[in-house]
């Protein structure tokens, strides 16, 4: 008798460590398959509620597909396609996007327009263009989802130096369509540009935090400039690029959060949130769902939260 309750004692310490077994190996299974989530680090799903219709404002599609502009020396042409985001989008509990055309590909929006066919209603794009763009070609775009332009200061273009110049030129091309503009620049060109900035026909939307030296935050230059185009009511701030921003790091980014805590303060109306996916360039992939829950630092109220998640990307996006 005794001999058979020690067998069932090795029976069922063999089973607990049978299942035991089972069950890690499916934890590693699960946490196998969330790593797979294309050009994104980590595998949980943010801890910070996101409500219906949240967006994420500023992502790039790539298809190799369509190669990039000659003029590009950049990270090649990776297939970070709609079907890869997709899988992002269903981690993160986002249903909205913005495409934001890539300067790996200059001024061919072939990929940006093609991923907003095929998202559908839930997508718009911001497009880069020359100054020869016809408007019959701005309005065609426009039929396709096409609802902004991006000026960037920051990469090289394909059509050398970006100026102030064209900045203007643009602006007043895409103003009769209701179109908004967003700059892509350094702190301090955005202190060189206040002037112009200020006189846009536009509304204007500005990428990435402002990219305000890590090492100075509030208290360079550009954050005044910033608040004052902010109070002036017709700016936008991207709430994006933590990890463009810091010095400090994951997972607080202390050094980003404090800026991007003093422009949604100054105007909740006019932030919106978004990824930067697929984060070209960055040897270290962020974790897209840790850059989301960053605006439960960001903006504390849940209400103010659902705002920049879903409320003011459709006023600035025109999502119905």
């Amino acid at each position: 008798m005794h001999s058979q309750t020690r067998s069932r004692r090795a029976l069922l310490k063999d089973g607990a460590a049978l299942a035991i077994t089972i069950a890690t190996g499916l934890r590693h299974r699960t946490a196998h398959a969330a790593e797979a989530v294309p050009f994104s680090s980590g595998t949980e799903a943010p801890t910070i509620a996101v409500p219906p219709k949240a967006c994420d404002c500023h992502i790039h599609i790539l298809s190799t597909r369509f190669p990039a502009s000659p003029h590009w020396k950049g990270q090649p042409v990776l297939d970070s396609d709609v079907a890869a985001y997709r899988q992002v989008q269903a981690r993160l509990g986002t249903s909205r996007v913005v495409v934001v055309t890539p300067s790996t590909y200059g001024t061919d929006n072939r990929a940006t327009l093609d991923g907003v066919a095929q998202f559908g209603p839930s997508a718009r794009a911001v497009v880069v263009v020359d100054l020869d763009i016809t408007e019959a070609e701005l309005r065609a775009m426009a039929a396709q989802g096409a609802v902004g332009i991006r000026v960037n200061f920051g990469t090289p273009q394909s059509w050398g130096p970006t100026t102030a110049e064209r900045l203007e030129t643009m602006a007043r091309k895409v103003a009769p369509l209701g179109w908004h503009v967003q700059i892509y620049a350094t702190g301090d060109k955005i202190v060189e540009l206040e002037p112009v900035l200020n006189r846009l026909p536009t509304p204007l939307v500005i990428d990435h935090l402002a990219r305000l030296p890590p090492d100075q935050g509030v208290s360079h230059p550009a954050y005044g400039v910033v608040r004052r185009l902010l109070d002036g009511g017709r700016t936008w701030m991207k709430l994006s690029g933590a990890y463009l921003n810091t010095a400090s790091g994951p997972p607080a980014y202390a050094d980003a959060t404090a800026v991007a805590k003093s422009f949604a303060a100054a105007a909740p109306e006019r932030m919106v949130w978004g990824s930067d996916w697929p984060h070209r360039g960055e040897k270290h992939l962020p974790d897209d769902a840790q850059l989301l829950d960053l605006l439960a630092a960001w903006i504390p109220d849940d209400q103010a939260r659902a705002r920049v998640l879903v409320d003011n990307p459709a006023k600035l996006y025109g999502f119905g």
